[in-house]
């Protein structure tokens, strides 16, 4: 009997170092692949990244120097938020910032509280029963007034009426001309075979030329 206990105590214990040690070593193994395929992936896709994080910046940056220069009538603050609102809604309807600009422009001047004698009222110039219908498709409550004066509503507002009018005359100037005459009045011209009015259009690219 002691004999067999002796040999059973001199037998060595099961390796729990060893392979305590090799999963430890199998798991860094892992982690570092892991690690080196994560960043490959990202080193892969950030060249396209940065450009276009730059570019989103420097288009806001020059919106916003256009609405700096300008009797907005806003505070600096709502200037920095409305220029990237342009730079958004632009980018949505594939439209191009600067001439949302030239329109803004040419319709009140830049002038947030603007009302035309026809009672078109803030940036973009909207007349209450066209924006009404608007803030309806676009899921914005309507408050009147209150949403015309708001600068980034009436943006919305103002784009999403211009890209339906370019989609309806499948023309820049023709839309234009139908953003300040009316798409009814325009259609009638059209549909009588009479001369579309162009002074508005030559308004809008002297604007257009000094933003």
């Amino acid at each position: 009997m002691e004999s067999n206990e002796a040999l059973i105590r001199t037998e060595h214990p099961p390796h729990i170092g060893v392979n305590n040690k090799n999963g430890a070593a199998l798991f860094r193994i892992l982690r570092k692949t892991t690690l080196f395929i994560l960043i490959f992936i990202i080193s892969f896709h950030l060249p396209n990244f940065i450009p276009d994080l730059s570019q989103r910046e420097q288009a806001i940056r020059e919106i916003l120097e256009v609405l700096e220069r300008q009797a907005t009538g806003l505070a600096n603050v709502t200037k920095e938020e409305l220029a990237e609102v342009i730079y958004e809604e632009t980018r949505r309807y594939n439209q191009d910032p600067k001439l949302i600009l030239a329109l803004i422009a040419t319709e009140s001047e830049f002038y947030n509280w603007a009302v035309s004698e026809k009672g078109a009222k803030g940036l973009m110039q909207i007349m209450p029963y066209v924006a009404e219908s608007l803030a309806n498709e676009l899921g914005i409550e309507w408050s009147g007034d209150r949403t015309l004066f708001n600068p980034y509503l009436n943006i919305r507002i103002g784009i999403h009426y211009l890209s339906q009018l370019m989609l309806d005359f499948k023309d820049v100037r023709t839309a234009l001309t139908a953003y300040n005459y009316g798409p009814t009045y325009v259609k009638g011209l059209i549909d009588r075979k009479e001369r579309i009015p162009h002074n508005y259009y030559r308004k809008f690219l002297t604007a257009y030329r000094t933003i």
